[in-house]
């Protein structure tokens, strides 16, 4: 992927990152028989979807849109929505036909054009989307979002409305899992209203998901209602759901357990020890796509080195992560051992066990090989992480102490806090890091290149190491053009093990998706993106 400002923190998008809408709408309980309430966290921005990269204005986006694929929410597998066919002989040239008889929510129908507007609108640097990256694929993106200058084209030549229902994608380079992006949030169609009257839009958002926006209050709610005619076949199974602000978890769990709410899809790591007796087994402790890391500033030479390699081979195998995930985490976290997810399968790329031996806690090895490689850089690891949500401090301080121990120095490890995430992002983006640093990654869609190209590959959108393999690159660039996804896995994984072998970054664990529910709910589940799937949630 092309570099750009575009980041997907796990921990940080999921503790209290949000997305709000442009402008109230006037207040509203949305109670009622057959509508639930549930936690959430007010978006930071318009929710258009190029513009929103994180979990809480995403929830909103997935209940609001549907796509040319979909998700499945059990299995992550990409299945076709509103595409009817995506044919390509040649994994560059795609040609795409849309089903008949879709709508969005005001009548309007879903064509071709409702697609490829959305495209060009996503992709154009004049509009400042933040997933605009996500469109770098297409054919004429460097004209529409150059990386310096004005923008010189208005749309993007790679696209071209051929029918009411069919339209081309050209790519500008050979990408054979392309068809199974497009299922991510960025990819939705607009409306014509969107462009006519885009203030009007913002205000309130006009889709074609299973739900409509009736009313929203900043700081308060959102109140979503079932929309009667939605034409897919994942119809709400209730009324609506309420989404009610909340700036601290621990204040949604007590009031799950009050019964003033009806579900909070985030326990906090302090109830943990009691959720499953508290809630009376209406809690959920499920897989997502999320993973822990501990990144490296690789334009500190003292980082990228022979040695270094040694170092940070050393420090993941001061690392226990088995005690760690059960003692703090208490079964949440899983330890890690490869750099994507359990959640893409054995088919999608996932390999148990990849990362081997560097990834098993070996306080003997790590003494050697840090030995070995020169020591730690300046004397000492400071770990990097901002300070203002999640449990970020206790698992670095955990971290530490379980390096200081293996390695025989109780200074060797110490936590570097940053006050905000703000912060934390502006220190990385300008290559301030001391050391190793927080990091993550919840994917954007279920295939093995979303957790290795967009963090690993050269200049890509992610990389905020700056780490560089050529080797990588060009088995990254191999995998895209195959034309068999069996064959681009396998390439991908050859990849990944370059990571391995250098240590690109320290994988930590694996994070799950974590709610506690009211008596009210009914087929309760979280999706693999760790998100509540609301439109199956039964009430009463």
């Amino acid at each position: 992927m092309r570099a750009g400002t575009r980041v997907r923190w796990a921990g940080a998008a999921l503790a209290a990152a949000a997305l709000p809408l442009a402008a109230g709408c006037g207040s509203t309980t949305g109670a009622g028989a057959g509508v639930l309430s549930s936690s959430w966290g007010d978006p930071q921005n318009p929710l258009e979807p190029a513009n929103t990269n994180e979990v809480q204005g995403g929830k909103v986006l997935d209940m609001v849109f549907r796509g040319l694929k979909r998700y499945n929410p059990r299995t992550g597998k990409a299945e076709n929505m509103l595409a009817e066919r995506i044919e390509t002989t040649d994994s560059q040239n795609y040609t795409v036909t849309v089903r008949p008889g879709w709508t969005f929510s005001d009548g309007e129908p879903v064509t071709a054009r409702s697609f490829v507007d959305a495209w060009n609108y996503g992709a154009s640097l004049r509009n400042n989307q933040k997933n605009a990256y996500f469109f770098g694929y297409i054919d004429g993106y460097d004209q529409v979002h150059p990386d310096s200058g004005g923008q010189r084209a208005d749309t993007l030549s790679g696209l071209k409305v051929t029918g009411p229902r069919t339209f081309t994608v050209r790519l500008n380079q050979k990408f054979s899992t392309f068809p199974d992006t497009l299922g991510y949030a960025a990819f939705a169609p607009l409306p014509r209203t969107f462009f006519t009257d885009h203030k009007g839009w913002l205000a309130k958002p006009v889709g074609n998901g299973p739900y409509t926006i009736a009313s929203y209050t900043k700081g308060a709610q959102m109140y979503l209602k079932k929309w009667a005619a939605y034409p897919g076949p994942d119809k709400a199974l209730n009324e609506g759901v309420t989404l009610l602000v909340y700036t601290d978890n621990n204040t949604a769990y007590t009031d799950v357990l009050a019964g003033n709410l009806d579900l909070v899809d985030d326990i906090p790591a302090s109830q943990l020890k009691n959720v499953t007796k508290d809630l009376d087994g209406r809690y959920i402790n499920t897989p997502a796509g999320i993973i822990q890391t501990l990144a490296f500033p690789f334009y500190d030479k003292a980082w990228n080195t022979e040695g270094a390699r040694k170092v940070r081979t050393g420090l993941s195998m001061a690392i226990d992560r088995a005690q760690i995930t059960k003692t703090l985490f208490r079964g949440t976290r899983t330890p890690a051992t490869d750099w994507t997810s359990p959640v893409l399968g054995t088919d999608g790329g996932f390999r148990a066990g990849l990362c081997g031996p560097a990834c098993a806690y070996d306080p003997a090895t790590a003494r050697r090989l840090v030995k070995e490689g020169g020591g730690l850089p300046g004397g000492q690891v400071r770990i990097t992480y901002n300070a203002d949500t999640g449990s970020h401090k206790e698992w670095v301080d955990a971290v530490c102490n379980s390096i200081n121990n293996a390695l025989g120095n109780d200074r060797a490890c110490v936590g570097n806090p940053v006050g905000t995430f703000a912060d934390f992002r502006n220190q990385i983006s300008q290559h301030r890091m001391p050391g190793p640093f927080r990091a993550g990654w919840q994917m954007d869609y279920p295939l093995i290149q979303n957790f290795l190209q967009p963090l690993y590959y050269t200049d890509a959108s992610s990389n905020d190491g700056k780490w560089s393999n050529k080797q990588f690159d060009r088995l990254v660039d191999r995998a895209n053009a195959e034309s068999g996804k069996g064959a681009a896995i396998k390439l991908f994984q050859q990849a990944e093990g370059v990571v391995r072998d250098n240590m690109a970054a320290i994988p930590l664990w694996y994070q799950n998706g974590s709610a506690g529910y009211s008596e009210r709910l009914r087929d309760v589940a979280l999706n693999p993106f760790s998100v509540p799937v609301y439109n199956e949630i039964k009430v009463g």
